[in-house]
């Protein structure tokens, strides 16, 4: 009996993970049938508010200069524009370079601020210090890697002032600028382009919901600092100025025109210490928020703690048990053809081996749908629809996504023994950078 109710709870999750997929699906190929019919045309904005840039910058000589001068080139009026840009306990030539472009002719002219800072906090310290010097009505927030399109700036504001008293935060999309690196920059890039073309626009275009990204977004200066700012520390600062932002009923949108390339990890451990990281400071926040669940109201905090912990927990924990069931329930079968006594420990019924074909069909179907996700996002990309990348995305649900399932493990562990053991769980490792 136990058993038996173990299995229906696994093979009901897994059906659950895929409703969900199918619907996120739907609802994203519904919007990207929407906008295909829409012309884009850049005309005058009725205002031009002005933006005061942030680029926090840890040890970022190698990309800082890119970045920099992507975003003095972007497409808005250049005395609109406040340029922080922080060196933050840098140990290496990050401030120099800053100053190398900034001194440079074409930009001597510009409002640009360079800080070599020492403080503590961290992204959402450097964050919190710009907020309270900035002098625009909207903070726009650029990683040191992130290299914003020309237009970027101008499609986030274009969106914000289309309801500006609800519009507190309009965040746009993130691309990989270096995803024909190797095999692992391949599967990222299938990542990202899955979660900025499906995800958010499908969570969008269906329930108005939006999360601020770690890059390529503003924020109205005085909404930010009636909030509090950013949490000093905070390992997902972006997820936790989101889920602020939501439980005072304000809405994130989603300018899905606005693009900056940022830069992935091309090494195994760089890329495990970074998505560690974002699992467990996603992690630490739903569990912050699991308060909301039981409380009246303020439907977009429920659904983002219940996303957060299905992507993140349940589904991944049915995915692992099914896997397990599955290959149990496998090798006792070629067993029992020599030993027909033996039983099949995960059925329904005596040596009832139906069960072994259910998990099959699941483990098809998820596949399927993987692949069907990846296909449908890399269609709205211009050029990436290839039968490369079909391939890809079969090689990496094998290996890139079974992965991910270990790092959220890890991270699962982390949070647990950082409060068992009180532990700092800010912590992280930097994410290396590349010439490229």
């Amino acid at each position: 009996m136990v058993t038996q109710l173990f299995l229906i709870v696994v093979i009901v999750t897994i059906w659950m993970s895929l409703f969900m997929s199918l619907t996120t699906l739907g609802g994203a190929i519904h919007f990207w049938l929407r906008q295909s019919k829409e012309l884009v045309f850049l005309t005058p904005l009725p205002s031009y508010p002005k933006v005061t840039i942030v680029v926090p910058a840890h040890n970022e000589e190698i990309v800082i200069g890119q970045t920099v001068q992507a975003i003095l080139n972007l497409n808005y009026p250049t005395d609109r524009i406040e340029l922080l840009l922080y060196a933050d306990n840098c140990a290496d030539q990050t401030a120099r370079e800053m100053r190398r472009l900034v001194d440079s002719p074409e930009y001597r002219d510009r409002k640009v601020t360079i800080i070599e800072r020492t403080g503590t906090g961290g992204k959402a310290g450097v964050l919190n210090d710009a907020l309270a010097i900035a002098e625009g009505e909207y903070i726009g927030v650029y990683d040191a890697d992130a290299m914003p399109e020309k237009n970027a700036l101008y499609f986030l504001i274009r969106k914000a002032l289309e309801d500006p008293s609800r519009y507190m935060a309009v965040f746009g999309r993130n691309k990989t600028r270096n995803a024909e690196q190797n095999f692992l920059t391949q599967c990222i890039n299938q990542e990202i382009v899955v979660s900025q073309r499906i995800q958010h626009c499908a969570m969008w275009h269906m329930f108005k919901i939006g999360l601020i990204p770690g890059t390529n977004f503003i924020i109205s200066r005085d909404y930010a600092k009636s909030i509090g700012g950013w949490s000093n520390g905070a390992l997902t600062e972006d997820t936790d100025i989101s889920f602020k932002i939501m439980q005072d009923d304000k809405i994130i949108a989603l300018a899905y025109n606005s693009e900056a390339f940022e830069q992935e990890p091309e090494h195994l451990r760089d890329y495990y210490h970074q998505r560690k990281r974002w699992a467990k400071g996603n992690y630490q926040i739903a569990i912050h928020n699991f308060r909301y669940l039981f409380t009246p109201g303020n439907s977009r905090i429920k659904f983002e703690v219940l996303s957060i912990a299905a992507t993140f927990l349940w589904f991944d924990a049915a995915v692992i048990l099914s896997n397990i069931i599955f290959l149990t329930n496998l090798v006792f079968y070629f067993v029992r053809i020599y030993q027909p006594a033996v039983s099949i420990p995960f059925t329904f019924g005596d040596n009832n081996s139906q069960i072994l074909q259910v998990l099959l069909m699941n483990w098809i179907l998820m596949i399927v749908l993987y692949v069907l996700q990846i296909s449908v996002a890399m269609s709205t990309q211009y050029g990436q629809a290839t039968t490369k990348q079909i391939w890809i995305a079969l090689a990496s649900y094998f290996s890139y996504s079974q992965l991910f399932i270990i790092v959220s493990i890890h991270a699962v562990c982390s949070v647990f023994l950082d409060a068992l053991l009180k532990r700092d769980g800010s912590v992280w490792v930097k994410t290396k950078r590349f010439n490229n």
